[in-house]
C-alpha cells in the first residue's frame, strides 16, 4: 500500500496576508517558487525510483507551478482538488470577518454567499469533493505513492476524511504553505505518516 503525499503550494501574495484565497487564482510569490523548487529534494526518490505512480494537482496556477517546480510532472488536473470556495469571503481576512462577526470560525460558522465566481459552499460540500478524490486514488494506492498538490483547508478536510473523521475535524491539522505531508496505514488503519514538513534549510 502506498502512501498519499500532500503538497500544500507555496507563498502567494494572499497567503501571506492570510486572505482567504478560494478560487481566485493568485500566482506564486518570488518566495513561494523557490519554497516550492525546494519540496524537489524531499521527492526525488519517489520520483526516482518509481513509487511514485500518480500526481493529482488543483487547477489553480499556484498549485500546478509548484507541482512543476517541485520535480512532479501532473498526471491529472482534479477541479476537486479546488479550494474551500469563500463565498463572500474571498480575498478577506479572519481579522476582517470577526469585526463583523466576532467569534466567527469558518470550521464552526461557514461562509456567507458571495458572487457567481465565489457561491460559497459547506465545510460538508468539501467533504464530499475530496470524498472523491480519495475513491479516485484508492486504486493507484496499490501500485505506489499518489501525491496531492492542493490548498491548506481543502488537503485538512481530506485528512481528516482519511482518518475516518468528520470534515470538521480538519481544523485539527494546521497545514502551512511549501510543505510536505504523508499519509499512510498501520495494520491497515489510517494514519498520520508525517505533517506539515518545510524544506531543509
Amino acid at each position: 500500500m502506498g502512501e498519499l503525499i500532500l503538497l500544500r503550494h507555496g507563498e502567494t501574495e494572499w497567503s501571506r496576508e492570510g486572505r482567504h484565497t478560494g478560487r481566485t487564482d493568485v500566482p506564486l510569490t518570488p518566495k513561494g517558487s523557490v519554497g516550492a523548487a525546494a519540496l524537489e529534494p524531499m521527492l526525488s526518490h519517489r520520483v526516482d525510483d518509481g513509487r511514485l505512480v500518480a500526481v493529482f494537482a488543483s487547477p489553480a496556477q499556484r498549485a500546478q507551478r509548484t507541482a512543476a517546480l517541485a520535480g512532479l510532472t501532473v498526471t491529472k488536473t482534479d477541479p476537486d482538488l479546488w479550494e474551500w470556495d469563500y463565498g463572500g469571503y474571498e480575498g478577506i481576512t479572519t481579522a476582517d470577518i470577526q469585526r463583523e462577526r466576532p467569534g466567527w470560525s469558518l470550521w464552526r460558522d461557514g461562509v456567507i454567499p458571495g458572487d457567481a465566481a465565489h457561491p460559497g459552499e459547506t465545510v460538508e460540500e468539501v467533504g464530499e469533493r475530496v470524498d472523491r478524490v480519495l475513491k479516485r486514488a484508492a486504486p493507484l494506492l496499490r501500485d505506489g505513492d499518489v501525491a496531492l498538490v492542493a490548498h491548506g483547508h481543502v488537503l485538512r478536510v481530506l485528512t481528516a476524511r482519511w482518518l475516518g473523521l468528520p470534515p470538521t475535524d480538519g481544523r485539527l491539522f494546521r497545514l502551512d504553505t511549501g510543505t510536505v505531508s504523508a499519509l499512510g496505514t498501520e495494520h491497515d488503519e489510517p494514519v498520520i505518516v508525517s505533517w506539515n514538513v518545510p524544506p531543509a534549510t
